[in-house]
């Protein structure tokens, strides 16, 4: 059995996020095409998405506001598998079930980082 340090798993799944984040901020433009016809907005949710991409990788490197970060992670996953990667089934296959495994491994990191945290020996 692997035996990997939970602070190397972290930074395993943290990383990619922060790289997700900084790529939609370079190549917002080319990026807002992804972003479906019927929602409003074009290249702002791009630059949403990044900021929320790289605030959660942050947070879960950093081990602050930890809770809030994957939480948001969460909630934008879930959106992009509802909103973008179901309606284009079966031609997003691939995505749809990245972003369900993406998930999942936020909600396994979330059970780690319940929403009260101690900061400073109180609990928020």
């Amino acid at each position: 059995m692997i035996n990997i340090s939970p602070k190397i798993a972290r930074m395993i799944y943290a990383a990619p996020f922060a790289v997700f984040g900084v790529l939609h901020f370079m190549n917002a433009s080319a990026l807002s095409g992804m972003v479906p016809s019927y929602i409003p907005g074009g290249i702002v949710w791009v630059y949403v998405t990044g900021l929320v991409f790289i605030g959660a990788s942050l947070s879960i490197l950093l081990e602050k506001y930890t809770s809030i970060g994957i939480q948001a992670l969460a909630v934008q996953l879930v959106v992009f598998i509802l909103l973008v990667h179901l309606p284009s089934l079966p031609g997003s296959l691939g995505n749809f079930l990245k972003d369900i495994a993406l998930l999942g491994g936020a909600l396994m990191l979330l059970e780690k980082f319940p929403s009260r945290q101690k900061m400073g020996g109180e609990v928020m």
